[in-house]
């Protein structure tokens, strides 16, 4: 399949029943989803048969999403797809990071658990939303953001594309500037002003969380969502810092890219990173766990 990268996702593309299919076909995604039951009982329930409401809400995504995550991975490598490098989008960072062997599966749900409350926590506390702004370069959503109080420029996800957060008071006239610039601001799936001075507070509570875990060297490199550069020793800095900083998804892909990857596979329930990938190069191969059976299919034929 030539050189591969896994790239975890994060929220937005979970759905009622998501990983069902998986735990179902797959004993060892079955098993992932059984263990990590056993630490947060009612997850694969969640995953299965939750509301679209119910899985929205931060604290409930982010256990469920590393869960499929984890579960997909695992199939992948028992049929020998192994990856040489990987990365997490937002909350696919934790994932990545358990991958990769830095910390074991418990410890990694136990982070996500304790960062999505938090980070719930912090999207209660404002009245805050979230956009993905298209048509635009980098530059001049920057430019836009810093004529608002509270808008900020925080995922970087491919050229032309580019998610704001910021007060939810200020959403309309900043989308109806963005009109006015050429670009459409598009309402996300999400409840909280991620990655941006609004989840400060969760950023610094998770730090101190992060500072009692053990972080050994990782079996393959992780880049990191705040640096777009493989982690180092201050991990427990940049993973504590992504959840209050932009996350820079196509320096991220670009430097894999450099790095002589060649297939990307999003490791999630949907399509969206895998697409944004798309975006960033036409000349790689990208395939979704959402479409397991290709990729499998894919493998067995080379």
């Amino acid at each position: 399949m030539g050189r591969i990268a896994f790239i975890f996702a994060g929220q937005g593309d979970q759905f009622p029943g998501m990983g069902q299919d998986l735990a179902n076909t797959y004993p060892i995604a079955s098993a992932v989803f059984a263990r990590l039951d056993a630490i947060r009982p009612g997850t694969s329930a969640q995953c299965f048969s939750g509301t679209a409401e119910e899985l929205k809400i931060t604290k409930n995504t982010q256990p469920c999403l590393f869960a499929y995550e984890l579960a997909a991975a695992s199939v992948l490598k028992e049929h020998g797809i192994v990856p040489e490098c990987t990365a997490g989008f937002s909350l696919g960072e934790v994932a990545a990071v358990t991958f990769a062997g830095m910390v074991d599966e418990g410890t990694g749900f136990n982070l996500v658990c304790r960062r999505g409350e938090l980070m719930q926590q912090a999207a209660e506390a404002a009245d805050t939303a979230m956009a993905a702004v298209v048509k635009l370069t980098d530059e001049k959503v920057e430019e836009i953001c810093s004529g608002f109080t509270h808008m900020y420029p925080v995922n970087y996800n491919c050229p032309g594309q580019v998610s704001v957060a910021g007060a939810a008071e200020e959403m309309d006239a900043f989308a109806a500037a963005v009109k006015a610039a050429g670009g459409r601001a598009l309402p996300l799936k999400v409840n909280g002003a991620f990655h941006s001075p609004y989840m400060v507070s969760a950023s610094e509570s998770f730090e101190k969380v992060l500072e009692s875990v053990d972080f050994a060297a990782p079996a393959i490199p992780v880049y990191s969502d705040v640096t777009a550069e493989p982690y180092g020793e201050n991990i427990t800095e940049l993973l504590a810092k992504q959840i209050a900083s932009p996350v820079r998804f196509a320096k991220i892909v670009q430097n894999m890219i450099d790095a002589g990857i060649d297939t990307f596979i999003e490791i999630g329930p949907g399509k969206t990173i895998s697409g944004l990938v798309g975006r960033i190069s036409s000349d790689v191969k990208v395939y979704t766990t959402a479409d397991m059976n290709k990729i499998l299919a894919e493998a067995a034929v080379c």
